[in-house]
């Protein structure tokens, strides 16, 4: 059953494009491990008067970039794993194309 579905998935550009997509996903992910500390660092200065001053963080916190650090290395890790399977291992059926010898005996 999965290498019906496989041969269907690579046949039709459905993986590709659905490879493609989880990659930027990832790199989206990647550029938020940088960006969501620097919004939440933004938002805690601009809302200071708001929060208690006990309770509020200050200054600037990692700790924000974990959601986004563990987003992108799930994501990566299962677009590497559906590239394996769909695109390095050769369809059943299918053999490898034998190497042309382009050497010249003479």
């Amino acid at each position: 059953m999965l290498n019906r579905l496989k041969r269907v998935i690579v046949e039709s550009y459905v993986g590709a494009i659905a490879l493609g997509y989880l990659l930027a996903q990832s790199l989206l992910h990647f550029v938020g491990i940088f960006s969501w500390p620097v919004a939440r660092w933004i938002s805690r200065g601009e809302y200071r008067e708001i929060v208690p001053h006990a309770s509020a963080v200050v200054g600037f916190s990692f700790r924000d970039a974990l959601p986004e650090l563990v987003n992108f290395l799930v994501s990566l890790i299962v677009w590497y794993v559906l590239l394996r399977w769909l695109y390095f291992k050769p369809l059943e059926g299918e053999k490898a194309e034998p190497r042309l010898n382009t050497e010249q005996s003479g």
